[in-house]
């Protein structure tokens, strides 16, 4: 059997040869046929990044419906980082189904999603007694983290940062910085809702992370008050917003007002949570400790489930009954969960990242060298980013950014932009990629750039 033959029969995981193979255009006829159909029946407001039809996924490879194997640098946006229908996921998954599907936890609780929690609390930043509530989407967990943060503090104003993305719903597109698509025509939005400076070193024109600290807490003293402030919220490395990584110090000067204020400090670890970085959390690389974390994507294996983290006190101010949802801490999602991260553990994949940010930094860093429309190379671990610009202004350069995506995607590789002004493109890897697919798709890349 090969993957051209027969590919509707081809199953996910490891067994799938790990290789970039094109057999036909991208999209293929199969694909079209799909694309045609999504066009028919699905809203045009759910886009597409690749015209294609996936009928297999695992290890660093994506297979269409006409036996195209593409390099996967997505991880459907940083979900399957142990790699796609992982064996140990597989099976506490069929074990889940087999004995039930759903009871509702707030009706009849069960084991699956204490044992989440429990996990949470072990794995995630500082050592004080903690909580955790399970809910569907990040988007859904970070509305509950600033639920939770204002029944504590008895406040309402609630800050994030320019370039900010915490999702899609009402309240989080309020706290999202970009319009285009996420904001356009959809308001108004949730009120007291404020923004502050993010520390962005590529373009902050030598401001260290103390001082850009300072300058966002002047912001929101001068523009909010803290004695009205419920909270900050802030994702430690930018996702959508382009891979952003504050400066040293930027985090901890937070954190530090915060905590002297009554204000709870919410990190939004949902695209940098679960070895994505190089760590359990990217918290941990500026030594914060988050007041509440928000996790998701990376927790589950690709099964949707997410949850918010934190102090005791803070997590249980909130009454019997104000925290829940009738899908929320999934059964199925939670045995998928535990198996996800006893797969991290197990496999080392912390370890992993961190290699595979050797890499990626290693190669970017010499395309760079050689190519001045490369502004910027950052991330951490697996979560690395490039930013391309006019190399005589360093303005950002959107279109050269399409131009090198779509001409890795038409090649077989499979990357994402991001940035407030759609000029990064994003290196999101599934932590079991072999570095001969990273360094294939790598080099796909620099040949798109070179074509551009």
């Amino acid at each position: 059997m090969t993957l051209v033959d027969t590919p509707a029969t081809t199953t996910g995981g490891p067994s799938l040869a790990q290789e970039r193979r094109l057999v036909t255009a991208i999209p293929g006829p199969r694909s079209q046929e799909l694309m045609a159909r999504k066009a028919e029946a699905v809203a045009a407001g759910v886009g597409h990044t690749l015209p294609i039809s996936v009928v297999a996924a695992g290890g660093g490879v994506v297979v269409d419906a006409d036996g195209n194997s593409l390099i996967d640098l997505g991880s459907g946006i940083a979900v399957t980082g142990v790699g796609n229908s992982h064996p140990r996921v597989v099976e506490a998954v069929t074990a889940q189904l087999n004995a039930f599907t759903h009871t509702c936890f707030t009706v009849s609780p069960y084991e699956g999603y204490v044992a989440v929690a429990e996990k949470l609390n072990e794995l995630t930043p500082g050592d004080h007694v903690k909580r955790s509530a399970l809910f569907n989407s990040g988007a859904e967990a970070v509305e509950n983290a600033v639920k939770i943060a204002r029944h504590f503090t008895k406040k309402q104003a609630v800050v994030a940062f320019d370039h900010a993305y915490h999702g899609r719903t009402n309240l989080t597109m309020g706290l999202t910085a970009k319009n285009i698509p996420y904001k356009s025509g959809f308001g108004p939005f949730a009120p007291e809702v404020y923004r502050a400076s993010l520390s962005y070193p590529f373009r902050d024109g030598g401001l260290d992370g103390r001082e850009a600290a300072a300058r966002a807490i002047t912001q929101i003293e001068k523009q909010i008050g803290a004695e009205n402030l419920a909270a900050i919220i802030i994702e430690p490395i930018q996702g959508e917003g382009g891979f952003i990584v504050p400066a040293a110090g930027f985090l901890p000067a937070l954190v530090e007002w915060a905590n002297a204020n009554g204000v709870v400090f919410i990190a939004d670890e949902v695209q940098t949570g679960f070895a994505r970085t190089g760590a359990w959390f990217a918290s941990e690389h500026e030594g914060i400790v988050p007041d509440l974390i928000v996790t998701a994507k990376g927790i589950a294996g690709g099964l949707p489930l997410s949850a918010v983290t934190g102090r005791a006190e803070i997590m249980d101010s909130a009454h019997a009954g104000g925290l829940g949802g009738t899908y929320a801490g999934s059964p199925i999602a939670c045995a998928a969960a535990l198996a996800t991260i006893e797969t991290y553990e197990h496999e080392g994949l912390i370890a992993r990242a961190r290699d595979i940010g050797a890499v990626l930094i290693g190669r970017l860093n010499a395309l760079r060298t050689a190519d001045p429309r490369i502004g910027d190379v950052r991330g951490r671990g697996a979560m690395v980013a490039i930013e391309l610009v006019d190399p005589e202004t360093g303005a950002p350069d959107a279109a050269l950014t399409n131009r090198v995506a779509k001409y890795a995607h038409e090649h077989g590789v499979i990357v994402l932009t991001c940035g407030t002004y759609g000029n990064v493109i994003r290196f999101l890897p599934p932590l079991t990629i072999s570095d001969e697919l990273l360094v294939d798709g790598l080099g796909v890349v620099a040949e798109g750039l070179k074509n551009a």
